[in-house]
């Protein structure tokens, strides 16, 4: 009896030895590379941009037989969201699309891989090939954590016709002749006609205005706000005698049931967008208005300065900092930065390409109505980079609105926006004491 125990004790070691091997080469055959295997690269893009990108992918993967790409398209309203959520829950894709302004938001949670060794070993990626005032969207600090894919920036567009018929064969360069020609304007249109479309729900021209006056926004090392200073007030003062004047209506973005058709009809012959609005315009104006509409660098407040400062935007490619794939990752972004593939995105989607010399592949520096957003992107400046910037933006527009609507005087409303400002930017203040070991404020 006792030799049979034995005799079944063996077997069962056995049998428990073999047991364990055989998860231990499932285990490696499920979490090791295989020899020869394709790394898999996840990629998320945002809205339409997250469609069009797999048309250029097959060209990638033939170059690169080891490196499948798999995307995940999501939609521009959800992307920020569902980035933090992925990030905190140790979710994030190896490569990802980021808004510019929220890149110094994913550097302070420590989510973006440093760029700039890579960038300077690199035969396609050319700092110098970018715009200078979009590339500085994409560093802090010095260090580079974006690659600019596609641009956009603010600038006129506007009714050629009505332009010529107030007396002004080119469009105005300066703040004075801009002003004059909407009075023109709207003296020659008429009662319940404007001159300019501005939605009072944006805070993007109120920004422009102040940085073409060299205002800073923030002062003291981005630890305040700046909106009682005096460039800022000018700036301030001439946006809101656009309404005053009744040269813009005081309607927010959604009360304009049409937008094209508006500006088809002359209810407005200026308006301020950005290049994602140029398919728009050739798919949804009339023939009869195709030829007599076009787009116009900013005004600046002297003809010296012209063009007037816009707003450095567009999107960037980043890397996860703990993906395991960074190297294949960063191949794509390579690729993707050819001029090539810029010129051919932007025939796909209409985006504007980041790098110079895709525009002159494509000789979009030279025609209208691409030849404005050129000139302009070469006068573009960053807000500021700051993780809190997107809610400081909201309470710009907040504060904007209820002085055209007459709430609220203008000298008050500046007060109440700086100190809300101060109240955001209170964890900065403390983090930033604590990193010098300043004392803490009374």
């Amino acid at each position: 009896m006792a030799d049979t125990h034995r005799r079944l004790a063996v077997r069962s070691n056995v049998a428990r030895l073999l047991f364990l091997l055989s998860c231990s080469a499932f285990l490696f055959a499920g979490c090791g590379q295989e020899p020869g295997a394709a790394v898999v690269i996840e990629f998320w893009a945002m809205g339409r941009e997250g469609e069009v990108v797999q048309e250029l992918l097959p060209a990638f993967e033939r170059r690169h037989p080891d490196i499948r790409v798999r995307v995940q398209q999501i939609p521009w309203s959800a992307a920020h969201e569902k980035l933090l959520t992925a990030y905190a829950g140790g979710a994030m894709p190896d490569l990802f699309q980021l808004g510019n302004t929220w890149i110094p938001e994913f550097v302070a949670l420590g989510a973006l891989e440093p760029l700039n060794d890579r960038a300077a070993r690199s035969a396609n990626v050319q700092t110098d090939d970018y715009f200078p005032g979009i590339l500085a969207t994409n560093a802090l600090d010095g260090v580079l954590y974006g690659i600019p894919w596609y641009v956009d920036t603010r600038l006129l567009f506007y009714r050629s016709d009505i332009l010529a018929r107030a007396g002004y064969r080119e469009p105005p360069r300066t703040w004075d002749a801009w002003l004059d020609a909407m009075q023109r304007i709207k003296a020659l249109e008429g009662t319940g006609r404007y001159a300019i479309l501005l939605p009072i729900d944006e805070w993007e021209l109120p920004a422009i205005l102040a940085l073409q006056l060299g205002a800073g926004l923030l002062r003291d090392n981005d630890r305040y706000g700046d909106f009682q200073s005096p460039a800022f007030r000018r700036a301030f003062a001439f946006y809101l005698e656009l309404f005053r004047q009744r040269l813009a209506p005081a309607v927010g973005a959604t009360q304009v049931a049409n937008l094209y058709q508006e500006f088809a009809n002359g209810y407005f012959a200026l308006y301020l967008s950005g290049p994602w609005n140029i398919g728009e315009f050739n798919r949804r104006l009339p023939p009869a208005v195709q030829e007599q509409w076009s787009t116009a660098p900013m005004p600046a407040p002297a003809a010296d300065r012209f063009p007037g400062v816009s707003l450095a935007g567009g999107a960037s490619l980043a890397l996860h900092r703990a993906s395991r794939h960074k190297e294949a990752a960063w191949k794509l972004i390579e690729y993707l930065s050819e001029p090539e593939r810029q010129a051919e995105f932007y025939r796909l989607t209409g985006d504007l390409p980041a790098c110079k010399t895709a525009w002159q592949a494509a000789a979009l520096s030279e025609q209208p109505p691409t030849q404005a957003f050129w000139l302009q992107l070469q006068a573009v400046q960053a807000t500021p980079q700051i993780p809190e910037w997107e809610r400081i933006a909201s309470k710009i527009a907040q504060y904007a609105e209820r002085v055209i609507r007459g709430e609220l005087a203008t000298d008050t409303a500046l007060a109440a926006l700086d100190r809300d400002v101060d109240a955001m930017l209170e964890k900065r203040r403390w983090l930033l004491r604590r990193a010098a070991n300043e004392p803490a404020e009374h």
